[in-house]
């Protein structure tokens, strides 16, 4: 990771001036009054620059970022976009283990299911947030909990994959072993299916939380909102602020990587025996 840092902060400045340098000198040429005379030295005083400069990076970050619980500052609109990302997961958790579980324990659930949920994920996002905002608004339905539907519906489908080629992940002597202690279905289930399941249950919510973050910004987008990642992405989109849309952009990426790292550590926590022992 240290390696992969140093390598983008060394060729972050040069890609900066070339992406830079052509709106720079379309700039000068049109008469506008800058403090600068060429297109190398404009190209990181640019209001709306392509790939900001550092110090304009940071400048705004202060700007973006202050006061941290403001509703118009970026830590506060990433708090709430976090919590509907989180209340969509583990709606989606909830789903698709219970899913994987049928998926694995009945061969006719599974073939009239699965077409089904793989058609699911077919439907556009951007499609099916506003109309079910809508729906869900006609019964009294509204702010956060329409993003985090959207997320879970994004979510649930790699937890259900997961979760049952987890559940199916035991090799057919360990059954045996348990039959022939004459466990009953119940108990192969609990001391073997399930122990056997989680590393690929945490697996996929490491997928699954990605997608559902990207839900829950893109119903923040395509619904009437009033706070969230997705709610300042379209305003500053639409105010074409390229500084600001960078700003948050990292600040979604941030949470990202927070989120997954988060699970990481509970599956560290639940998931002891998977720990290599040290040397």
């Amino acid at each position: 990771m240290l390696v992969v840092a140093v390598v983008v902060l060394a060729l972050y400045w040069p890609l900066m001036l070339w992406v830079n340098t052509g709106q720079a000198q379309r700039t000068l040429d049109s008469g506008a009054e800058l403090d600068c005379t060429t297109a190398i030295s404009c190209a990181t005083q640019l209001r709306n620059p392509t790939l900001p400069a550092p110090a304009q990076l940071g400048a705004s970050f202060r700007t973006m970022s202050t006061p941290p619980m403001s509703p118009t500052s970026v830590p506060y609109n990433t708090l709430v976009t976090a919590g509907e990302t989180l209340v969509g997961l583990l709606i989606a958790t909830v789903l698709g283990v219970i899913l994987a579980v049928g998926l694995v324990a009945s061969r006719a659930f599974e073939r009239i299911t699965l077409p089904w949920l793989i058609a699911s994920q077919t439907v556009p996002v951007v499609a099916l947030a506003p109309m079910l905002a809508v729906v869900l608004g006609q019964y009294g339905v509204q702010g956060w909990l329409p993003k985090a539907l959207i997320a879970a519906y994004i979510a649930f489908f790699p937890v259900a994959v997961g979760v049952s080629a987890g559940l199916r992940s035991p090799d057919p002597m360990q059954e045996d072993l348990m039959r022939t202690y004459r466990a009953s279905g119940p108990q192969v289930f609990w001391k073997l299916r399930l122990p056997a399941s989680l590393p690929f249950l945490f697996t996929s919510l490491k997928v699954a939380a990605t997608a559902a973050l990207i839900g829950s910004i893109v119903a923040e987008i395509s619904t009437i909102s009033f706070a969230g990642l997705g709610k300042m992405l379209a305003e500053n989109s639409r105010a074409s602020d390229t500084l600001a849309l960078w700003v948050i952009m990292l600040y979604g990426a941030a949470l990202g990587i927070a989120l997954v790292g988060l699970i990481g550590l509970v599956e560290r926590l639940v998931t002891p025996w998977r720990a290599e022992p040290s040397r």
